[in-house]
């Protein structure tokens, strides 16, 4: 664990190597250790060996999109804790209603600022924190 007490683990699964590397400098200027995954499948293997605190899953990907890999995620009782927020460059309804009906805890449309990024994070970590208490 980091020691800013707000630091946490998290994966960013987006098939965008630009959008993978924008988010690695905003969460690791926000204190928190980045692991990276292009697809569903790599991030359901990193996920195994190294279990995040949170994950920033894109939907739309090659093999395995997002909503199939939240989907896995949610269904393994071992993994079904880690929240997952869909990212996505479509701000649509049906995209966010689809989102929670896979187990998705938030969703953040792309392109995101530092902010947004950084303030969906720590919505989630006070609600882990909150658990956890």
């Amino acid at each position: 664990m980091v020691s800013n007490a707000t630091g946490l683990k998290v994966l960013v699964v987006d098939d965008s190597n630009t959008i993978r590397r924008s988010a690695e400098i905003f969460l690791k200027q926000g204190g928190h250790e980045v692991l990276l995954a292009e697809d569903g499948f790599e991030a359901l293997a990193k996920i195994n060996d190294t279990p995040p605190d949170l994950i920033f899953c894109d939907i739309l990907m090659p093999r395995l999109d997002g909503y199939q890999t939240c989907a896995i995620i949610k269904r393994n009782p071992r993994f079904a804790p880690i929240p997952v927020v869909m990212l996505s460059s479509k701000d649509g309804v049906f995209d966010k209603a689809r989102g929670r009906m896979v187990g998705s805890q938030d969703y953040l449309t792309k392109p995101f600022t530092k902010d947004q990024l950084l303030t969906a994070v720590q919505q989630i970590a006070s609600n882990l924190s909150g658990a956890l208490s």
